[in-house]
């Protein structure tokens, strides 16, 4: 029987703040290429395990293997460097500045050129930015952002702000693509078109996507697998069809969604 080696499996993952215990013993892999959600009531511990992936925070036990690779921890700059990129809850943009800028600052780490060759424009320097270019202007187009790409994004509505954030993540070419809420806040039609987006990054480029998401219509649709976690213990882990038949799951999660709606 062939096993597929996970391109990033977390090990017993403990991460503690003085007293309170955020995540507990908490192991999962990750395929490459599928679209892994991590779903939760409020104060599950999701976001913490996102900052823990991306080097945010520092886990006082467990281990992270990323492609093969031993680690006990993850610095941000690692991260961003090994090729995982991430969104945020809240928007974190920079809003004086157009739609195009902003998705070539995701081009950070490809950059090769000097600091100072780059301020002075020339040479490879020059080149390189071309290239860096072209490489946005695709990202906009996969985004279908090329009405917007000269405008600030100071004055595009919430929906299209969330949609550049993506596009700046995925200008970084990830190996796996962290997503923390993406569709918060959304209207019906901007969450159609995120799915569309999240998926065609996925399918087109082969970005493995780790996904945050309380919609669970969302969550059910896109998903490949599924790790339900409840107050920092994970109590579900398997297709979107397992998790939404494991009794354990309805009782703490789902059934409780049911029930506010």
């Amino acid at each position: 029987m062939h096993t597929v080696t996970p391109l990033l499996q977390l090990n017993e993952i403990t991460l503690r703040f003085g007293g309170i215990t955020a995540l507990a013993n908490i192991s999962f892999d990750v395929r490459e290429h599928e679209v892994r959600a991590i779903i939760g009531p409020n104060g599950a511990g999701k976001s913490s395990m996102l900052n823990v992936i991306n080097g945010i925070y520092s886990p006082q036990g467990g281990e992270i293997i990323f492609r093969g690779e031993k680690r006990s921890q993850m610095s941000t700059r690692m991260a961003a460097a090994s090729g995982i990129a991430r969104t945020f809850q809240n928007i974190a943009l920079f809003q004086g500045m157009t739609v195009l800028d902003n998705v070539i600052t995701g081009r950070n780490l490809k950059c090769k050129s000097s600091l100072l060759s780059q301020a002075l424009w020339f040479g490879g320097a020059r080149r390189e930015e071309i290239v860096q270019r072209e490489k946005a202007e695709e990202i906009i187009e996969l985004l279908e952002l090329e009405r917007f790409r000269k405008k600030l994004v100071s004055q595009l509505p919430y929906g299209l702000q969330k949609r550049v954030e993506l596009a700046r993540a995925l200008a970084a070419e990830p190996r796996i693509l962290l997503l923390d809420e993406p569709m918060a806040g959304m209207n019906a039609e901007e969450k159609r078109d995120m799915c569309r987006f999240v998926l065609s990054s996925n399918r087109r480029n082969g970005t493995t996507v780790i996904l945050i998401e309380h919609d669970m219509g969302v969550v059910m649709d896109i998903s490949d697998r599924i790790v339900v976690l409840d107050y920092g213990r994970k109590i579900g882990d398997g297709t979107p069809q397992d998790v939404r038949n494991s009794e354990e799951v309805i009782r703490a999660y789902l059934g409780r969604s049911e029930r506010a709606e």
